[in-house]
């Protein structure tokens, strides 16, 4: 009795999902963007001084311009929790089609501040004074594979609807 009540729960729980697959994308694009930013402005920006957001003026223009994308990832995550709670409260959450958001997101983010911010904007570098084209060929194949990831895991759940 009591294991047919976990599987009639379970199933209640994500009886929806289906019906939400987009916005689990959509929470999913937000939750790995916003991570991903959160990642990149902790580890290289704050913690190794390896660059800021924009480097292309004074070093206090460049503290500014790290606390606007703080906030922007801070925003990002914590506006896809909200989205993830709705999802939970109408039972439509789907984990496999959420985390295919969370990786494409993470590697679209990566992919676009590894060409557009570093090269075509030169807004900043990854390092300086370095030999760059290993940091870059690591930073855009990591984020080729991010988007990967995600692409399958987002095929495997549209061939699931049945």
């Amino acid at each position: 009795m009591a294991i047919s009540n976990m599987y009639e729960g379970k199933k209640h729980k994500h009886e929806n999902r289906y019906q939400y697959g987009q916005q689990n994308l959509w929470t999913g694009l937000l939750f790995g963007l916003g991570v991903v930013a959160f990642i990149d402005e902790v580890v290289f920006h704050q913690l190794l001084h390896w660059h800021h957001f924009y480097d292309k003026s004074t070093a206090n223009i460049g503290l500014v311009s790290d606390g606007l994308f703080h906030a922007f990832s801070f925003f990002a995550t914590i506006g896809a929790a909200f989205l993830l709670a709705d999802l939970h409260r109408k039972h439509g959450f789907w984990l496999k089609r959420w985390l295919g958001g969370i990786f494409l997101g993470a590697g679209v983010f990566q992919l676009y501040d590894g060409i557009i911010q570093h090269k075509f904007m030169r807004l900043h570098q990854i390092r300086y004074n370095v030999e760059i084209l290993p940091y870059d060929i690591v930073w855009n194949v990591l984020a080729a594979i991010l988007i990967i990831i995600g692409i399958v895991l987002l095929i495997q759940t549209n061939h699931q609807k049945s």
